[in-house]
C-alpha cells in the first residue's frame, strides 16, 4: 500500500505539475512563498487568538512568527523524510536500476527544493534583521545547509542521507514551543517541563541513533561507488562522501 501511495504521487508530480528539469527551481519558489503565507497566517492568528502576542516588542513578534515558519517546515520535511526513507521503495536494495545513493525522483527533489526555499528565506531574515534573529553561527549553519540539501536537490546523489540528517528536524517544533512558553512567562509551568523530556527523547532518536544507522548503512553501501572499472563511479563517490560530512557537520551542530 504505501509502494502504491508513493507511486501515485510521484506520477502525479511529474506528469501533472512540473517537467522534471524544472522541479528544483519551482519547487524552492514554492518553499520561499510557503514561508511567506505561513508567516502572514501565524501573525493573524496569534494576534486574533494569543492575548500575550500584543505585549511582544516588534523584534519578539518577528521572531515569533519567523519560528512559526521554522516549526512548518520541521514538520513538513520530517514527514518527507520518514516516508521517503522507511515508508516508500524509492531507496530500497531491490531497485535495479541505479545504486541506491545515486536514486531519486520528482517527489524527492521537489521537497529538497522546497527545504532550499525555506533555508534561503530564513537566512534572508535572519541577515536582515542580524544580529536579532541569530549570530554569525546561524548565518553559516545556513549556508551549509543549503549547500548540502541544493547539492543533493541538483545532483540526485545522496538524496537517502540528506533525508536521514533532515530526520533531526524533529526536534525544531518542542524547541520552538520552549521559546513560545519561555517569551509567554510559562517557563514554570508543567508545560515547559514536559517539552524538555520530550525534546531530550526526540534529541536521542533523531540526532544520535538515527546517526548510528546512518553511518551502518553508508557503510554497507559504501562499495558500490568503487566498483571495478567505473571511474564515474568512483569520482562520485569523494563528491557523496564530501556531501554526507557537511550534511553532518550542519545537522549536528
Amino acid at each position: 500500500m504505501a509502494i502504491q501511495s508513493y507511486e501515485s504521487y510521484d506520477m502525479l508530480l511529474k506528469q501533472f505539475l512540473l517537467p522534471h528539469p524544472f522541479v528544483p527551481y519551482i519547487s524552492m519558489l514554492v518553499g520561499m512563498f510557503a514561508c511567506k503565507l505561513v508567516y502572514d497566517l501565524n501573525h493573524l492568528l496569534s494576534a486574533a487568538y494569543f492575548k500575550s502576542y500584543s505585549n511582544l516588542s516588534k523584534m519578539q513578534r518577528i521572531e515569533w512568527n519567523n519560528r512559526a515558519i521554522s516549526t512548518v517546515h520541521a514538520l513538513f520535511i520530517t514527514a518527507m523524510s520518514l516516508y521517503l526513507v522507511f515508508w516508500s521503495d524509492l531507496y530500497s536494495d531491490q531497485q535495479l536500476n541505479a545504486f541506491v545513493t545515486l536514486q531519486s525522483s520528482p517527489l524527492s527533489t521537489f521537497a529538497l527544493g522546497v527545504s532550499v526555499g525555506y533555508f534561503l528565506t530564513d537566512l534572508g531574515m535572519i541577515i536582515w534583521f542580524y544580529p536579532a534573529l541569530g549570530g554569525l553561527e546561524y548565518v553559516v549553519h545556513h549556508l551549509l545547509s543549503v549547500a548540502s540539501v541544493a547539492y543533493a536537490m541538483l545532483t540526485g546523489e545522496g538524496q537517502l542521507y540528506t533525508y536521514m540528517v533532515l530526520i533531526s528536524e524533529t526536534t525544531t517544533p518542542g524547541i520552538n514551543l520552549r521559546w513560545y512558553l519561555d517569551t509567554t512567562g510559562m517557563k514554570g509551568s508543567r508545560t515547559y517541563l514536559i517539552n524538555g523530556v520530550v525534546i531530550f527523547i526526540a534529541w536521542l532518536v533523531a540526532r544520535i541513533l538515527l546517526f548510528m544507522y546512518l553511518f551502518y548503512h553508508l557503510y554497507l553501501h559504501y562499495q558500490q561507488h568503487f566498483e571495478p572499472g567505473s571511474g564515474k563511479h568512483l569520482c562520485s563517490s569523494h563528491r557523496l562522501t564530501s556531501h554526507v560530512q557537511r550534511s553532518l557537520h550542519v545537522m549536528c551542530w
